[in-house]
């Protein structure tokens, strides 16, 4: 029989593939449903920071004075409305997913600053969360921030939530980083337990008839898999810590390869509210029929077989993949044009 199980963040899971924050975990029994086809863990959709902060009235009345001249001022803020769920809400959510199923329910805290993160982390674990996956969304907008500040400022959060609580932490970043492999050594050293590739940045469109910004949402493609593959097969081996991907895991193709670029888990949201939460399932069977095709006793035995350091030439992860693949694209270009 083959073997699924892994390991993620000190929790053994039967199986690699993981539901990653979504609305549809809003649902007690679209929990219950993704345990049955299979996921091995859920990690709630994010409590954040700033609907904690809008909860107060006192504050919420500061905004709200003198915005009669300035309307402007609230722009910034959604209104208390548009956030899905109230604080109380959100704790009480998660303390009955953790009745209603049997694997672990990770909460998703997105913060931005040092108490606060400090403060629903501590409720988090109190409520009963397995593990916390802290949901960084770090933008540079002014020229005046340095890269080394930003980095700088998420080690302290992270530093800050590892010491207060003892669940485990996991680290949702960007891509954009200048130097992923020593932000997360550092990450490391600063108590995070894994690191999860990575943030969706979801970018706003133009509206060039009413010349508004107005924000978009799209499902992810499996292309959106490569820069993720690309890390991971890089990080593999560089540092004592768990890695999952997410964006762009759709079919068992898609977490084959994650578990083979290092990964320990493959996240999975839009192939669910494309194909239903049933996909695991079918995902799942594929794998196993994957696995049995060749030879294969358990999915464990295949983590990082394509990374970095596993390979015997390392170009495809360096500049040689670069100069190769527009150069081999060039000539059939040529070669077609006679």
């Amino acid at each position: 029989m083959i073997d699924f199980t892994t390991n993620y963040l000190g929790l053994k899971l039967k199986g690699p593939i993981v539901v990653s924050s979504t609305p549809l975990s809003e649902s007690i029994d679209n929990l219950r449903r993704m345990e049955d086809a299979g996921a091995a863990a859920i990690v709630l959709p994010s409590l954040f920071e700033e609907q904690l902060t809008l909860e107060s009235s006192a504050f919420d009345d500061d905004l709200s004075r003198g915005t009669e001249s300035f309307a402007e001022s609230l722009a910034y803020l959604p209104e208390f409305g548009e956030y899905r769920m109230t604080h109380e809400a959100y704790l009480d959510h998660l303390r009955q997913a953790r009745v209603a199923v049997d694997i672990p329910v990770l909460a998703s805290l997105n913060g931005v600053t040092t108490g606060g993160w400090i403060r629903f982390a501590r409720e988090l674990e109190q409520a009963g969360a397995s593990a916390i996956e802290l949901n960084t969304y770090a933008l540079a907008t002014n020229a005046g921030q340095t890269s080394a500040e930003l980095e700088l400022q998420l080690l302290e959060l992270v530093d800050s939530v590892c010491r207060a609580v003892k669940v485990p932490v996991a680290v949702k970043l960007s891509q954009s980083f200048t130097s992923l492999p020593h932000l997360v050594a550092r990450l490391e050293d600063v108590g995070a337990r894994a690191v999860v590739l990575f943030n969706r940045f979801y970018q706003p469109d133009f509206d060039i008839e009413l010349l508004e910004v107005r924000p978009t949402l799209h499902f992810s493609t499996s292309s959106e898999l490569l820069p993720r593959l690309h890390w991971a097969a890089i990080l593999f081996g560089q540092a004592d810590l768990d890695i999952a991907i997410t964006g762009g895991v759709h079919s068992a193709e898609d977490v084959l390869k994650t578990v083979m670029a290092g990964a320990n888990i493959a996240m999975m949201t839009s192939a669910l509210h494309i194909h239903g939460i049933d996909h695991i399932a079918r995902v799942l069977a594929d794998i196993g029929y994957w696995l049995e095709k060749h030879e294969c006793k358990s999915i464990a035995e295949l983590r990082g077989c394509l990374s970095r350091r596993s390979v015997p030439d390392t170009s495809p992860y360096d500049r040689g993949n670069y100069i190769k693949t527009l150069s081999s694209y060039s000539l059939r270009q040529t070669v077609g044009a006679f």
